[in-house]
């Protein structure tokens, strides 16, 4: 459990955090890197069960990280400016829930203290999507289990 000093992401505001603090909201669910399609008028987005070609679908970890913007073209590198809108993240993502002013979910590993609480909850896509180099048309993948 973070102790009560720890909890930095209620006191400093998105765009004031360190790189540390900001990387470690990430919670590692890795819903940002299924394929996904937006209706333009209503926003409303729908997602796939369709993993991106750099995603290790065993350990649900980029493959390479630090290139992944140079190696996939429409991969974003969330920043404070990305999520002034945040509707397009996934309504458990750590980013858009502080942006919108929610508390972090107890299964969050800042809270919880443990990454494995992220597939223990069922908010991790592990062992739930296809690598998009096998999938086929993603159109025919759509999911409705991405929160």
């Amino acid at each position: 459990m973070a102790k009560e000093l720890d909890r930095f992401w209620e006191n400093v505001p998105l765009t004031e955090m360190t790189a540390e603090q900001w990387e470690s909201l990430c919670d590692g669910c890795a819903k940002c890197c299924l394929h996904k399609f937006e209706e333009e008028d209503t926003r409303r987005v729908h997602y796939t069960n369709v993993a991106c070609r750099l995603l290790d679908l065993k350990t649900c970890h980029c493959r390479d990280y630090q290139n992944r913007t140079k190696k996939v073209s429409d991969c974003v590198a969330l920043t404070p400016e990305h999520i002034r809108d945040p509707y397009w993240l996934p309504a458990t993502c750590a980013y858009r829930l502080l942006e919108e002013r929610s508390p972090l979910p107890s299964w969050h590993p800042l809270i919880s203290g443990t990454p494995q609480s992220v597939v223990r909850s069922g908010n991790s896509i592990c062992g739930r999507v296809i690598s998009e180099k096998k999938a086929g048309d993603p159109l025919h993948h759509l999911v409705d289990w991405v929160g």
